[in-house]
């Protein structure tokens, strides 16, 4: 057995270089999380591929634990609110009105991508195996981003494109999707173009940032715009040159606020116009409160906000979450899952302001690019879902997995961040 506790944390040589199976099948998960959209059933249970390389990934991890006689790290700083958080999502199930679907939205929201968040805290012993599943999370999102790219581009082409209602988009089913999926990784390839020690890890997430930051611009999510302007701003707050970096991200963002079509789709929600989107949000939060005052404390559980809406929908267009984080984690999981979202996020952006300061260099980049998408996910969730897909609980819980493994194996020696 590897010990567990503080001294995993110095675990040196073969150990740190277990799991190469499990090391690449979760890449290749991680590839595949907008896969999600693939859909069949196994007899009368739906499953996606994006699961099934989940299941894969965990197989192969028990087997390859089995092989090495390792410990599962269980136990971590992030442990007791990720506990509170998934204990609340089986709440969910249990008052939700359908329990079938709400039963399968919890596997995929919480129990798989959790099991998959301590795969990482085990299999990402040094900083390059880190980034190896973080580059299959970029392979997937870079697809997406050009594929989305080339449509809006085409509607441009063509004189279609209107900026009154949803821009058109693939694999997913909303413009915005696409910036939910993508900014966690524009924050974390940011840190990484900025701060990271290697020539590859650079250029890589630099090929991904010339890729993915377009999309997101051509998504023309206001609340992706808020969440980047942020990202940026803390990004260049860690700079040792912060004093030119700040006024020079300020000044970028009004540059790119002044682009013809961005400009006009902010303009759009500016207006107080009925029916856009800033209006249609104000709206939907005010009669979700008013559903929330008869169940206040479990909420209504996974798979039902639609359904118990019911009469205060009046005129609004129906969707199945509240568009803001605050909501959508009181609605679905009541107050003990917004408690213990509240209390994972912020454990998680200090575990993260801790290593930016303390771990092997080798790691502080990860570290930062956590707490920078942390910032994203809380700003763009402000008008939102960051959470509820199976690409961005996937995308989530992943960051924890990086966030832990750094914590476990990021003060073992400066020299580890080098190591293959």
């Amino acid at each position: 057995m590897t010990k567990s506790g503080p001294q995993a944390r110095f675990q040196t040589g073969p150990a740190a270089r277990r799991y190469g199976y499990s090391l690449l099948s979760a890449a290749v998960a991680g590839a595949l999380a907008p896969a999600y959209v693939i859909r069949w059933h196994v007899g009368p249970l739906p499953t996606t591929l994006l699961e099934v390389a989940l299941l894969v990934t965990i197989a192969i991890f028990v087997l390859e634990t089995i092989q090495w006689r390792a410990a599962i790290p269980w136990r971590g700083p992030l442990t007791w609110p990720a506990a509170v958080f998934i204990l609340a999502g089986a709440i969910s199930v249990v008052v939700s009105g359908d329990h079938r679907a709400a039963l399968g939205l919890y596997r995929a929201y919480f129990l798989e991508p959790a099991a998959f968040a301590i795969i990482l805290a085990s299999v990402a012993t040094t900083p390059r195996r880190a980034g190896l599943v973080l580059l299959g999370f970029g392979i997937g999102g870079a697809v997406a981003a050009l594929l989305n790219i080339a449509v809006v581009l085409d509607a441009i082409r063509h004189h279609v494109l209107d900026l009154a209602t949803t821009p058109p988009v693939v694999i997913y089913q909303t413009a915005n999707a696409v910036a939910l999926y993508l900014i966690p990784l524009v924050a974390m390839a940011a840190a990484l173009l900025v701060h990271g020690k290697g020539r590859l890890e650079r250029w890589a997430s630099g090929l991904f940032l010339a890729i993915a930051l377009p999309a997101c611009l051509l998504s023309f999510s206001r609340g992706g715009y808020l969440a980047l302007a942020a990202i940026a701003l803390g990004l260049a707050f860690s700079h040792r040159w912060a004093k030119l970096f700040v006024p020079a991200v300020i000044l970028a963002g009004l540059l790119v606020s002044q682009v013809p079509l961005i400009r006009h789709r902010i303009a759009y929600e500016l207006h107080p116009i009925p029916g856009n989107t800033l209006d249609y949000r104000f709206r939907l939060w005010g009669q979700t409160l008013k559903l929330m005052s008869h169940h206040p404390v479990l909420g209504i559980g996974l798979s039902n906000f639609q359904q118990a809406m019911g009469p205060y929908w009046q005129d609004l267009t129906k969707v199945i979450y509240p568009h803001n984080i605050v909501l959508n984690f009181w609605t679905v999981t009541g107050l003990l899952g917004l408690v213990g979202f509240g209390w994972l996020a912020v454990r998680a952006f200090l575990l993260g302001w801790r290593g930016w300061r303390r771990d092997a260099p080798g790691w502080q980049p990860y570290d930062l690019g956590v707490m920078l998408a942390l910032i994203g996910i809380v700003v763009h969730g402000l008008v939102d879902v960051p959470f509820f897909k199976n690409d961005l609980s996937l995308e989530f819980w992943a960051l924890l997995g990086v966030l832990w493994a750094a914590y476990r194996w990021g003060r073992m020696g400066r020299d580890v961040g080098t190591s293959p």
